[in-house]
């Protein structure tokens, strides 16, 4: 596994970013991180190194948010002018199928670049995808989800607060059979599980790489 810190241009300005390589690698994953920390987070590097061993490349950039030093998120436009220029800079430079996704919002706005027709991709990974606030049970942040036909896996926890079980399976449900719910048990919104519940298998990070690793080879 090699890893490769740069810096992309973009029309929101320059942006830090590090492509984790694994020596087979099958498809190249753009992972977009969430609202709390960047790029560099020990979360999202868990996440790379988790794929990688599932020869998954990925690539991991900051918003302009993080890039700047500031706690409120970009816009939704900023953010997906910023996924797409990402995506199309990892897709000229690799010749693997393109997968689209991230952490909690990272994902979400990966979700709306796609929705909206700013990018195509061939497959979705979205980690703890934040399907409402906490302690707020909704559905109004997958009203847009029925107009991507891109195969999504969603990778969360049972116990995360930003998406109830039952309301994440039935928007999943509604869609196309090539969209995917895969629990992780007792992880949180950060995959932290119960060490003492969670005493068998492999660990969420193998796990989460290994379903996705599924996804690709029985959907695409």
């Amino acid at each position: 596994m090699q890893e490769t810190e740069f810096s992309i241009d973009t029309s929101e300005g320059s942006l830090s970013a590090t492509v984790t390589e694994p020596q087979s690698a099958t498809h190249a994953l753009l992972l977009a991180h969430g609202a709390g920390a960047d790029h560099k987070h020990a979360h999202m590097q868990a996440l790379a190194s988790a794929f990688a061993s599932q020869n998954i490349l990925t690539m991991r950039f900051n918003f302009p948010f993080k890039e700047n030093g500031r706690n409120r998120v970009d816009s939704k436009a900023v953010s997906i002018s910023c996924i797409t220029q990402v995506a199309k800079h990892l897709q000229a430079n690799t010749s693997f199928p393109l997968l689209i996704g991230g952490h909690s919002f990272g994902g979400r706005m990966a979700t709306h670049a796609v929705a909206e027709g700013a990018l195509t991709c061939d497959a979705m990974i979205l980690c703890s995808f934040p399907l409402h606030p906490a302690g707020k049970p909704s559905v109004s942040r997958a009203q847009h989800l029925p107009e991507i036909s891109t195969p999504m896996l969603f990778l969360s926890g049972t116990r995360d607060k930003l998406a109830e079980q039952e309301l994440l399976n039935q928007e999943v449900s509604k869609l196309a059979t090539s969209h995917k719910v895969h629990w992780l048990d007792t992880g949180d919104h950060s995959y932290k599980i119960l060490k003492r519940s969670r005493t068998a298998g492999p660990d969420i990070y193998t796990e989460a790489a290994t379903a996705a690793r599924d996804f690709l080879d029985t959907t695409l």
